[in-house]
């Protein structure tokens, strides 16, 4: 997966929070995977993946409904970001430990 950055996060956490809360779960890590699989697909091939972007995490969200950007005062939206968070970091232990 390409570097993230807030805007990263930012994409996710909309898309999860457009999501319902039964799939929110299951949405971030595979929107996380989704990046993973497009930014190994152009690393492999040059080209850009038909479905999820440039893979970056933002792009794989944005393949996605988004739900406006609420402010943080918005507690489904600060725990849709959280997830957001907590996956990437499980991601990135599991990518370190390989």
């Amino acid at each position: 997966m390409r570097p993230v950055l807030h805007g990263d996060i930012s994409a996710a956490a909309r898309a999860l929070l457009a999501a319902p809360l039964a799939d929110r779960d299951q949405l971030s890590t595979l929107l996380i995977s989704a990046a993973e699989v497009a930014d190994q697909h152009v690393a492999r091939t040059g080209r850009l993946p038909p479905v999820y972007g440039n893979g970056s995490l933002m792009a794989a969200a944005r393949s996605r409904p988004l739900a406006d950007e609420p402010s943080f005062d918005d507690l489904q939206y600060c725990q849709c970001f959280e997830m957001v968070l907590l996956k990437l970091i499980r991601f990135q232990i599991k990518q370190s430990s390989s």
